[in-house]
């Protein structure tokens, strides 16, 4: 969070009761944008009435909330360049991002982050300057494509068509079992688990609605080789989609199938990024192989 420069504290209003904690933060002048409110939020640093809230807590007439202001946080450092670039101009990037690298820093993961290599590459945009770029995520394990800006009207025009759902976004997954029809679509709202906040989950406070839509492209005697297509782009929707079907992802720790076929992280790949570029609208359409990693891995489920 940075070097602290004071408290943020104010009583709610008569006219605010009943708003939700997020927005009456966001709506406040000293913290100035919604992404440093939900950061605030996300980190346990807010409390009303000198208790930790969640994000959707009602406020009521008088109560007290409070939080330590951050200072200006400590500039990414520009960091050497190890994923391949597979399209650039003037506007944006498109990466192919190996498995084991953080997209943006955390708690105690300053350095070795993807965001330090987009400084090195000139990527910009977006209102958090600890991801500069970034419109979109992949987990740490997960591997393949990315779009990243190079600039805040490419950020907000591609986040834009992020949320329109014009951006396709195709993956590669291994499962452990076979699918009970060709094609399919989960639509089952995910949020932050009730009882492990580590997890997304079905069972959440705060559903949001989540869809996904794959397709068997190979059908072997113990997995099956799916092409997931995103709708929504919720954490971990893939994982937690795909199991809550019995169809966990092999290699998967959190929500799958630990350890199978050798797999030391989940069989799940960035296959395919498509969208209309955020300057002249022409048709980005960027694939990307499987890694070798997944490459044994589904030889060895072939030989099964």
């Amino acid at each position: 969070m940075g070097r602290a420069m004071g408290t943020l504290r104010f009583s709610v209003a008569d006219e605010d009761a009943g708003t939700r904690l997020d927005k009456a933060l966001a709506a406040r002048e000293e913290i100035g944008t919604r992404s440093l409110a939900e950061r605030l939020l996300r980190d346990g640093a807010v409390r009303v009435d000198g208790e930790v809230r969640p994000k959707s807590f009602r406020l009521e007439s008088g109560s007290v909330v409070e939080t330590e202001l951050p200072g200006a946080a400590p500039g990414l450092a520009a960091e050497a360049v190890t994923v391949s670039v597979l399209y650039e101009d003037e506007h944006l990037l498109v990466l192919d991002k190996p498995a084991g690298i953080v997209v943006h820093p955390g708690a105690g993961a300053r350095r070795g982050t993807l965001a330090g290599q987009l400084v090195s590459l000139g990527a910009a945009g977006g209102p958090d300057p600890e991801r500069p770029g970034i419109v979109h995520r992949l987990d740490r394990d997960t591997s393949g494509l990315l779009v990243v800006a190079r600039s805040n009207d490419a950020h907000a025009v591609l986040q834009e068509a992020i949320r329109k759902r014009e951006v396709e976004r195709r993956y590669r997954a291994l499962v452990r079992g076979l699918p009970r029809s060709r094609t399919g679509r989960i639509d089952a709202p995910l949020g932050r688990d009730r009882r492990d906040p580590t997890k997304r989950s079905l069972d959440s406070d705060e559903p949001r609605d989540a869809v996904t839509h794959f397709e068997a492209l190979q059908l072997l005697s113990e997995h099956a080789l799916l092409d997931v297509r995103l709708e929504t782009g919720r954490t971990h929707q893939i994982r937690v989609h795909l199991a809550a079907i019995d169809l966990p992802v092999s290699g998967d720790s959190q929500y799958g199938v630990r350890g199978d076929l050798g797999l030391e992280r989940q069989f799940l790949h960035a296959h395919r990024l498509r969208f209309p570029h955020p300057s002249t609208g022409d048709e980005i359409d960027i694939t990307s192989p499987l890694p070798h990693d997944l490459e044994i891995a589904l030889e060895h489920a072939r030989q099964l």
